[in-house]
């Protein structure tokens, strides 16, 4: 490997694999005495059997995320909604089959399909029901607010009181 330079990290696993193949699988083993190839088919190939149909192992990722301000928990880079209830508390994320799940409180409170890539945004708008600015209840109004007539400021006590406390006429 050294002094060795690879295009791109795909090159440098497929000359791995060729040299797992060709000659760290051929070649004999100090433990053993033999090729690792050799006694793989000899002892061990023949007890493996096709999964026929099983579906192959799927990992589960079980993250802790503090509720943004946006409404939203942010995982590898891109953000999922939850709730606006869940402003500031602390979430389970679990993400699992293309599907990233959070839990609150024992509850499933928001299920999104993960998002390739990164800073991307997974809204439900059902989230955000309720929120002034949300497209239910937008933050300005369409119609224009009628002004209403405010009669000007009086005295709460007539002038005499004041005249008393403070001496003097006016």
């Amino acid at each position: 490997m050294a002094g060795r330079s690879f295009a791109s990290f795909a090159g440098l696993e497929a000359h791995l694999d060729a040299w797992t193949r060709e000659v760290a699988d051929r070649r004999t083993h100090g433990t053993t005495g033999e090729a690792p190839a050799d006694r793989f088919a000899r002892d061990e190939a023949g007890a493996l059997m096709p999964l026929g149909g099983v579906p192959p192992f799927t990992t589960a990722r079980d993250l802790v995320r503090r509720v943004g301000a946006d409404c939203a928990v942010a995982v590898d880079g891109n953000a999922y909604s939850v709730p606006w209830r869940l402003i500031g508390e602390a979430v389970r994320v679990t993400v699992s089959g293309a599907r990233v799940r959070v839990h609150h409180g024992g509850q499933e409170v928001a299920s999104h399909a993960e998002l390739t890539g990164r800073h991307g945004r997974a809204v439900d708008d059902a989230h955000l029901a309720g929120l002034v600015g949300s497209r239910d209840r937008p933050a300005y109004r369409q119609e224009p607010v009628p002004l209403v007539e405010v009669p000007p400021p009086t005295l709460l006590r007539p002038l005499s009181e004041y005249e008393a406390v403070a001496g003097g006429g006016f």
